[in-house]
């Protein structure tokens, strides 16, 4: 389809464009900006008129819980959940069932995806067989059946030694390696930050060092075998400090934080409120002022969702047995945006955080609106507020501490590879 996006404030970030203009489509590719090619006819006309065109967002981790946990979400739910975000493309980790650790398990995935899928799906591959962190898996085959990274996702390697040996197979194949830090000896059983309000409600609590120390660890070990490294979520003031430091010495990481840890500290969780129950826990007021200002100084290159959907009965046990993990790639854009208002970035470096800069990380040609590029675009409306509710959410998980809240920024039209896959009713 030939598609005509009007007067829209046109963002990209890639490309350093910030301007009003209009934008052109013809078929999965962007083909100009500002004037119409000679011979284009539109076949459909969207008036951005007071709207942000910008390169569709990428989700640097969002799970879809297919395969194997279908009772919390499908590839088919989750990547309209993702649509509705705005979200073109998501990137997701290797802790289903079965583990992504063949490349069986990764074409299972694209299979399903282009059979139903309403977003770009790319995978991570596991780091160790089985996520078991002591047999390395057949990383050279994921990499060839596609996946762009491999990671042990939540499951910490605690051996030094198999961790040394795994960056340097990854460094050898020139990949990217994802770690979550959290040194399982520490955090124990803890499901809380621990602090005042652990102690209060008499929950056990995952200390600071918990993060820092395997951070610590881990940028030694980079600096060793020059492996590149991305840290996944980190939540601590002082994390974000040490990986500031390894960027100024020329280590080649780079980091990422949700959306929600941007704007929750532990006094949310209240009383036992297990909507605020997830992994990392939520900091203190001084972990997430340091969090935003590593967003602003650009240490922070990707705010991600974290998309974890659960059936109700997850989130109904007592706080420390209900399972961790919002849904949330729907409320991901305007969780970003208020970053404008309260921390005074601009628009541009907020795109970038869910564009361009995870698409780097990645490896991926996404989170641009360049001339040839993809046409994979999100079109919202930046002053727009509305009421997140459960009903409006696509995705089959409800499990959201935001619902209640009055977001502002709303997507009216998200386009994968030339096709409208998500338009807002009017």
């Amino acid at each position: 389809m030939n598609i005509y996006i009007k007067g829209g404030r046109v963002i990209d970030p890639a490309n350093n464009v910030d301007k009003v203009t209009d934008l052109f489509i013809r078929e999965d590719k962007i083909i100009s900006l500002d004037k119409a090619p000679n011979g284009f006819q539109a076949e459909l006309t969207i008036d951005a008129n007071n709207c942000v065109v910008c390169p569709g967002l990428v989700d640097m981790r969002a799970r879809l819980r297919e395969p194997g946990l279908e009772n919390k979400g499908t590839i088919e739910s989750e990547t309209l959940a993702a649509a509705h975000g705005g979200v073109t493309t998501l990137c997701t980790p290797p802790d289903t069932d079965p583990i992504i650790d063949t490349p069986a398990v990764v074409d299972l995935i694209r299979h399903r995806v282009a059979e139903v899928g309403k977003c770009k799906v790319i995978t991570l591959g596991a780091l160790t067989v089985g996520l078991q962190g002591s047999q390395l898996s057949e990383i050279d085959h994921l990499k060839k059946a596609g996946c762009v990274g491999v990671t042990n996702a939540y499951c910490y390697i605690s051996s030094a030694g198999v961790m040394r040996r795994a960056m340097e197979y990854v460094a050898s194949l020139d990949m990217t390696l994802y770690i979550h830090a959290e040194d399982k000896e520490l955090s124990e059983n803890g499901c809380v930050h621990e602090g005042e309000i652990s102690t209060r409600l008499g929950l056990a609590g995952i200390p600071e060092c918990a993060e820092t120390i395997a951070v610590s660890r881990d940028l030694m070990l980079i600096e060793k075998t020059g492996v590149r490294a991305h840290f996944c979520q980190l939540s601590t003031e002082q994390a974000v400090k040490m990986v500031a430091r390894a960027q100024h010495d020329g280590l080649p990481v780079t980091a990422d934080v949700t959306a929600h840890q941007l704007h929750l500290t532990e006094m949310d969780i209240g009383y036992f409120n297990s909507l605020c129950h997830v992994s990392p826990p939520l900091r203190n007021h001084r972990d997430l002022d340091g969090l935003r200002d590593a967003v602003g100084r650009g240490v922070v290159s990707a705010i991600c969702s974290d998309h974890q959907p659960h059936d109700v009965d997850a989130k109904l046990a007592p706080f420390a047995q209900t399972e961790s993990g919002i849904s949330s790639i729907e409320t991901l854009l305007p969780l970003a945006l208020r970053l404008v208002d309260e921390k005074g970035l601009s628009l541009s470096d907020i795109i970038a955080k869910l564009t361009c800069g995870p698409a780097n990380i990645l490896g991926i040609n996404a989170g641009t609106l360049g001339v040839s590029s993809p046409a994979d675009v999100c079109v919202f409306d930046p002053e727009s507020y509305w009421n997140v509710t459960e009903e409006t959410f696509y995705s089959h998980g409800k499990n959201s501490p935001f619902i209640g809240w009055e977001l502002k920024g709303q997507v009216t039209h998200t386009i994968l590879d030339g096709e409208v896959v998500f338009q807002l009713k009017n």
